[in-house]
């Protein structure tokens, strides 16, 4: 785990080991402490330093809305406090170039996510298959390709396995039944989600995308579907959170590995 202390914050650390050592405290209550541990206050932003100590990821930064400037000092506040590896998503073109004055950058445009830091090896318990239904869903899928992948996930790319060609989805049984968590993106009236659902013995994180003509009113028809979906084991999340759904099929492909390390 990144080490996140340093000055006051470390002091407060060494602090409290040394209470757990004497038996003025116990682990448990010193957990809920290191939990509770405060954000650093930049002025436009509160950057949470503890994410990962709570959740097993930092924080991630939205870079929509940001100016590159807000960018760069969150992601300086990060690395100074011991942050490794930070995930910017829907970050522009040109704000991603003025990040990469300051910091080496690895940006994925079609993903619209940037990198700082190195991508960690795979741990998960297994692999995230990421399928779309169409070519024009790829843009979403990519942006949760990248939010697993930084999060230490494998992950296997299925575009354009749509059900109006069904047999393409077919094709690919032994990935999908290989799966510990499989993410179905699609727009028009969002079926693949359903179908996959009906095959996989895994969890379904569904992804309503905007692509669709008139009716399908910008992703909103594929919501619906996929909310009324009648196979098990399947939920969704909002309108093109690629983010969303990355983020959610890697918490749930490090439970096991999660669970294994509280109880050693």
């Amino acid at each position: 785990m990144p080490v996140f202390f340093e000055g006051k914050m470390k002091s407060e650390m060494k602090e409290l080991l040394e209470k757990v050592k004497s038996g003025e405290i116990s682990v448990d209550d010193a957990l809920l402490k290191i939990k509770k541990q405060p954000f650093e206050d930049i002025g436009y932003a509160k950057v949470d330093l503890h994410r990962e100590v709570r959740q097993g990821m930092p924080e991630v930064i939205y870079g929509a809305g940001k100016t590159s400037d807000q960018i760069i000092g969150i992601a300086e506040t990060m690395l100074k406090n011991g942050v490794e590896t930070i995930l910017i998503t829907r970050l522009s073109p040109e704000s991603a170039e003025e990040v990469a004055k300051a910091h080496p950058l690895d940006y994925r445009s079609e993903a619209r996510a940037g990198i700082i830091g190195k991508i960690p090896a795979p741990d998960g318990i297994g692999k995230i298959v990421i399928a779309t239904g169409g070519t024009s869903d790829i843009p979403v899928a990519e942006e949760a390709a990248v939010t697993a992948e930084v999060h230490g996930n494998e992950v296997v790319r299925l575009y354009d396995v749509g059900v109006a060609g069904l047999h393409r989805t077919l094709a690919h049984l032994d990935e999908i039944m290989s799966a510990s968590v499989i993410i179905a993106i699609a727009g028009m009236e969002g079926a693949l989600a359903s179908v996959i659902g009906g095959l996989a013995d895994c969890p379904v994180i569904a992804v309503p995308t905007s692509v669709g003509y008139g009716a399908a009113f910008e992703g909103l028809s594929a919501l619906l579907s996929m909310l009324n979906s009648c196979a098990s084991g399947v939920a969704a999340v909002n309108i093109d959170n690629g983010f969303g759904a990355g983020y959610l099929a890697g918490m749930i492909n490090h439970m096991e590995v999660k669970n294994e390390n509280s109880l050693s």
